[in-house]
């Protein structure tokens, strides 16, 4: 008896291989019929994993999700599949919560990370279709168009949309933060500025407590040569939002190396990546004389100037970012 059993497991075996050679190359259909035979092994992990995700790929995610689901967090091949059969199967926020599940376990996975980004696209692109088609009289619309116009780059058509949605709900809150950033993206000529420091005069007086407005309204001023003016917003900016970075650089570009460095140090502590404050400190410590504390931010900066070894950095510009709530 011992020969045949054994030769059983060899054809078992060796269809498992065959099937998981045929998943590999894309023929699922073959997979699917070598795996199922594969799989009447009730000890076979492996085979019984391949026939689950060459069931899904050839639409069977009803026998498949069962076993998908089951390994999902210990296997990523498993979460992938069953991510997409449930996402397939309009089972949106099941797979919302197991790509969540997922990124926790595999927070580096390029795979995940790259399925999280195409779902959270297609959830924005579905909401965008039914903002458009059920309330295309909103100002939300809009609003959206001039964000999804800014993200292109098109600045000017961004102006447009959002004073479209300004004239239809001049009390909503951001819009003429979001204007003015939008104006100063197309241009930076002197009418530009004078319409983007009233699109930010207008934020503030719905939101008198905005950072950003006074942040933005500071940099105008520094581009006009009004010193004084630009460090009193910059000043107020940063009262307003303590943890600030880039009003905290901007403040310490124009303060005297003593009150500089305290500032620019918070600065460079709470986001230590940040190029720009360490060039602005080492900027500071040299003023100072602190030559060796200069050396020191030079190291760092040279070492945050040298991109990691493939890999790409900041490839997505955050417009019109606000600094975190206090």
């Amino acid at each position: 008896m011992m020969p045949v059993i054994s030769g059983i497991v060899l054809a078992l075996l060796l269809s498992r291989d065959e099937g998981i050679k045929a998943f590999n190359e894309g023929r699922y259909s073959v997979a699917l019929s070598k795996l199922t035979d594969a799989a009447k092994d009730p000890n076979d992990k492996e085979a019984h994993l391949f026939l689950a995700l060459a069931q899904a790929a050839t639409g069977d995610c009803a026998s498949a999700l069962p076993k998908l689901s089951a390994l999902a967090t210990n296997e990523p091949l498993a979460g992938i599949a069953a991510v997409k059969c449930y996402s397939a199967t309009g089972a949106e926020s099941r797979a919302f919560q197991l790509l969540d599940e997922m990124s926790a376990r595999w927070p580096n996975n390029a795979d995940v990370l790259y399925l999280k980004a195409k779902l959270h696209m297609k959830a924005f692109n579905d909401a965008t279709l039914a903002m458009f088609q059920r309330t295309p009289a909103s100002y939300r619309v809009h609003e959206l168009s001039a964000e999804i116009f800014e993200v292109q780059s098109r600045y000017d058509e961004a102006v447009a949309e959002y004073q479209k949605a300004i004239d239809m709900n001049p009390q909503a809150p951001d819009l003429h933060f979001r204007l003015g950033r939008a104006i100063l993206l197309a241009a930076h000529n002197n009418e530009s500025l004078k319409k983007a420091t009233a699109a930010f005069q207008s934020e503030l007086k719905l939101n008198p407590e905005d950072g950003a407005c006074e942040f933005q309204l500071g940099q105008i001023a520094q581009v006009e040569g009004k010193k004084s003016e630009a460090k009193a917003h910059f000043e107020k900016a940063l009262t307003l939002s303590p943890q600030f970075v880039q009003a905290m650089i901007a403040l310490g570009k124009m303060e005297t190396p003593d009150k500089a460095i305290p500032l620019l140090t918070k600065a460079v502590a709470l986001q230590p990546a940040n190029e720009t404050a360490h060039y602005a400190l080492l900027t500071a410590y040299r003023n100072a004389g602190q030559m060796d504390k200069a050396k020191q931010e030079k190291a760092i900066l040279d070492k945050l100037q040298k991109p990691p070894e493939g890999e790409f950095s900041d490839f997505l510009k955050k417009l019109g970012e606000k600094p975190p709530a206090q």
